[in-house]
Order: structure tokens, then C-alpha cells, then sequence
């Protein structure tokens, strides 16, 4: 059974650079496809991987099948840029092998060598990632997943795998996957987070090889809707003191149905996360941000890009050529709100360099997707944002002040009817104690990312729209006066 399973594995990865090299010359302008968003020249993408930055480059690896669009034996594709907004394709990093698939993982820079991996003075990136075995799977075994590594010697560019892989034994968890790894200073260790079905298993090692248990954390805390996945932990600043963040995404049980990302904050010594309370906290209340983690190497920076599709149907979108984009780069930080510690989620301010100018809005405007629209209130009370196209396809965006809510209501945004899940109005609680509303939304041809309150309460919905949206109307309600009310037209990112 082995070797049949090489044998097809083989045959994949011929078909998939065949069909990668078709695509160098893709216009990237086709019928849905992002223009400020990162997605895969063709074929199928998921989860980011190995996300890394090194010498001025910020390196995006991710869950990637180069033989359809739909998912099928995982590879980590590759991209890479030096500003977060444009990116460049570049070829496959990791193929399967004899051990599996190339699931979910993460990427650091060895500056020490503690890996032993570096060879006179080049310094080895380092990636760890799950490797799940087909052939195991069909025999209905439990240890399916294990972890390995690859490294590479010339930034980036090539890896190899470890020959002592795997370095971390699945211990008999069926869903064990998704290491992060992060450098803890205090211990002098490489603290690794990773997935075990409903819980998180911390793990630490001087070189990345021998790899020790610490301790669990999970069990009565948060959401248990489904199985937790893609972790990832970091601490933050906050006042002169550091908050460290769990966040963990999980398979079902979402704000809004389907896939969710949540976090924790709370205190960890190299060997033990105490989370601060047991209450759910999402990262991104819309109902298409999954699998989000964080750059690694970023110094004081900490940049979060996720899956921006809903398990539910990320399969069924309406695109061919491809499937499947990110989130826009988010900054991250910490603010306390009402006793708690919240995050705070801003666009990366990169995106900035392609704005085209500030126009004030009165009652309407026409303005084309991709553009980005700012305002604030100055009260709190119920308004929509209101975006159409000739078509007479309309997505509205709002707060409902008799709930308390944020909402994004997509139910005649376009083409909804190719899942019974899509059409619908979405919702997320209104975090802030400000005494006026504020909101960056951000809008692609196929997309809207909104940003409530400076970022205390975050949306992420995808909207497929026969044209783009080319007009705005703002209504106020309950006597609410716009402070400021101002779009501009992004540029496209692919050339």
C-alpha cells in the first residue's frame, strides 16, 4: 500500500508543475478573482504556512494542491514580498513524501544554529510541519500525524527535509497537528504549540530535533464546537507589561456558523499557558477567517493573515481557475476593555501605498472596487453602508443599535445560491465603551473586511458579486451625524 500511494503521489506533483508553469502568464483579472489579495496563480489553497520574515522578505508557504481546485495531496506553496501587499509566486517549497502530506506548520530563523543545520555563515530557516500518512489512515489507525522538519540554506529559496524525521511521534491522538514554534528566551528553549483534537500540547526543545512535553491547556475552556487547529502563541504589550496570546482556531462552532479563530490571553513561563478566564473571545467574528496565524522574526511587529473562507463551502465558491484567498495583513495589539484584555486588529499599514487619493462622501458616491471607506459618528446610534452595482446587487454593512451588534448582510450580494450556507446576515457584539462608533472597511471585488471601533471587533465575509460594487450610500439612522466619511479607490496589487 506504500508504494501504490508513492506512485500516485508522484504522478501528482508532475501534473501539478505542469499546470503551475500554464499559469505564469494569468492576467489575475478573471470573474471574482481578488485584486488586493493574495491568492494562488490557479488550483486549490488553504490554511498559511510558515509564515516568516527574513533579510526583508516576508515569506507565505500554504496549504496547496497544484493538481485541481478542490483539496487534494497537500504541498506548501510558496509566495513571497518585502512590503505585505505584493506578492510574487514562486514555486512549490515542500512535496509529499513516503511520510505524508505536507499539512499545517510554521517556519522560524536559527539564528544560533541551534539546529546545526547552518553551514559556515548561512543561517538556516527552519520549518516544522505535519506530515499526515494516507496509508495509515486507510488501515484506520490512530497515528496518523506526526511532525517533521525541512531546512533551508539559501533564504528561503530550497528546503531539505530532516533525515531523522519524524521529530515529534504522534502519541495516539487521531487529529495531532499544525506545530508553531516560537524562541523562549527565559529557558533558552523552542517552545512548540500544537493541536491535539480538543486540546493544545506545549512542547520544548534546545534544537529543534529532541522535542519534550511540557503540559496540556484546553479542557472546559473556550469553544469546543469542533476540532481545534492551527494555534498559535505570542505575547503582546500592553502598559509595560506582556500579555501573551493563545489563539486557536477550531473546526466548528464559529460566531457565525461553520470555522472560527479564538484566543486567549494570559500568562506563560516556558512551560505552562494560565489563560486569564475560560470566556470565548474570536479573533474575527465574520464568517470567513479561518486558519489565521502570525509572522515569525517580525521584532516588534506581530502580523496576522488568515484562510479567508468558510469550511462549510470553501469547496463550492464560484471560481474555477483557482480557490481560495487571505485575509489582508493584520497588525496586532492589546487594549483593556472593561477588565479584560481584548485584541485589537488593524490592516497592516503597507496598505496605504495603494490608496489613490480621499474623497468626502455626502449621501452617495461611485467609487470602484478595491477601495477602503473610513467613518465615524458622532454618537452611537444605527447606520448601514450600503454597496451595489448596476446589477442590482447590494451588500449592506451596519451597526444595530438596539442590539448592540455589528452586521454584514450578504443575502442579495450576488451569487449566494451555490451553498445553502452563504446568503445571509452575519453579526458581531460590539466591544468598545467608546461613546461614538468608528469603521475602516475595506472592500476587494470579492470580499469586505470590516473594522469596528479600531479594530476591537473584526468581520471577514466574502461576497461574489456578477460585477464589482461602484456605489456607496451611507444612511444614518436615529438621528446620527457622520463625522467623517471619506473612501478612496485602492490600486490593484498583480501586474
Amino acid at each position: 500500500m506504500r508504494r501504490q500511494t508513492l506512485s500516485f503521489t508522484i504522478l501528482i506533483l508532475l501534473v501539478g508543475r505542469t499546470l503551475v508553469a500554464q499559469t505564469d502568464t494569468n492576467s489575475m483579472k478573471e470573474l471574482y478573482r481578488p485584486q488586493i489579495h493574495f491568492t494562488p496563480q490557479a488550483h486549490w489553497m488553504n490554511d498559511p504556512n510558515g509564515l516568516v520574515y527574513y533579510k526583508g522578505v516576508y515569506h507565505l508557504f500554504f496549504q496547496y494542491y497544484p493538481g485541481g481546485s478542490n483539496w487534494g495531496p497537500m504541498h506548501w506553496g510558496h509566495a513571497i514580498s518585502r512590503d505585505l501587499i505584493h506578492w510574487k509566486h514562486e514555486p512549490i517549497a515542500l512535496y509529499p513524501d513516503g511520510l505524508g502530506y505536507i499539512f499545517s506548520g510554521s517556519a522560524i530563523v536559527d539564528k544560533d544554529n541551534t539546529s546545526g543545520f547552518g553551514v559556515g555563515r548561512q543561517t538556516p530557516l527552519v520549518a516544522i510541519f505535519t506530515q499526515h500518512d494516507t496509508a495509515r489512515e486507510r488501515a484506520h489507525r490512530m497515528d496518523v500525524e506526526n511532525q517533521s522538519i525541512a531546512y533551508s540554506l539559501d533564504e528561503g529559496k530550497t528546503w531539505t527535509k530532516y533525515a531523522g524525521n519524524p521529530v515529534i511521534r504522534n502519541p495516539g491522538v487521531r487529529d495531532f497537528r499544525d506545530p508553531n514554534v516560537m524562541w523562549y528566551a527565559p529557558t533558552r528553549r523552542w517552545i512548540l504549540t500544537l493541536a491535539a483534537q480538543d486540546r493544545i500540547f506545549f512542547y520544548s526543545s534546545p534544537d529543534l530535533k529532541e522535542w519534550t512535553k511540557e503540559s496540556e491547556f484546553g479542557v472546559g475552556v473556550g469553544s469546543h464546537g469542533g476540532v481545534w487547529e492551527c494555534p498559535d502563541l505570542f505575547a503582546l504589550p500592553y502598559k509595560g507589561d506582556s500579555v501573551w496570546v493563545l489563539s486557536v482556531n477550531e473546526g466548528g462552532g464559529g460566531p457565525n456558523g461553520g470555522n472560527g479563530d479564538q484566543y486567549f490571553t494570559g500568562k506563560f513561563d516556558g512551560h505552562v499557558f494560565t489563560a486569564d478566564d475560560s470566556a470565548v473571545k474570536w479573533v474575527d467574528h465574520g464568517r470567513d477567517d479561518y486558519a489565521g496565524v502570525t509572522w515569525s522574526n517580525t521584532g516588534n511587529r506581530r502580523i496576522f493573515i488568515g484562510w479567508m473562507v468558510n469550511g462549510a463551502y470553501a469547496g463550492s465558491v464560484p471560481t474555477e481557475a483557482w480557490r481560495s484567498s487571505n485575509t489582508l495583513p493584520r497588525e496586532l495589539s492589546i487594549d483593556k476593555v472593561n477588565g479584560r484584555y481584548l485584541l485589537v486588529t488593524q490592516p497592516v499599514k503597507e496598505l496605504r501605498i495603494l490608496e489613490e487619493g480621499w474623497k468626502n462622501i455626502k449621501d452617495s458616491i461611485k467609487v470602484r472596487a478595491p477601495f477602503e471607506l473610513r467613518l465615524s459618528t458622532d454618537k452611537i446610534g444605527a447606520f448601514k453602508v450600503v454597496l451595489s452595482n448596476d446589477a442590482g446587487e447590494r451588500a449592506v454593512v451596519g451597526f444595530d443599535k438596539r442590539s448592540g451588534q455589528w452586521y454584514v448582510d450578504r443575502s442579495s450580494s450576488g451569487k449566494v445560491d451555490f451553498h445553502k450556507d452563504f446568503a445571509g446576515r452575519h453579526v458581531a457584539p460590539r466591544l468598545s465603551e467608546a461613546s461614538s462608533l468608528s469603521l475602516t472597511l475595506v472592500v476587494d471585488v470579492a470580499s469586505l473586511e470590516l473594522f469596528a471601533d479600531g479594530g476591537l471587533t473584526v468581520m471577514s465575509e466574502l461576497v461574489f458579486p456578477s460585477k464589482p460594487y461602484d456605489k456607496i450610500e451611507v444612511v444614518s439612522e436615529d438621528g446620527v451625524v457622520m463625522r467623517a466619511l471619506q473612501v478612496a479607490r485602492l490600486k490593484g496589487i498583480w501586474k
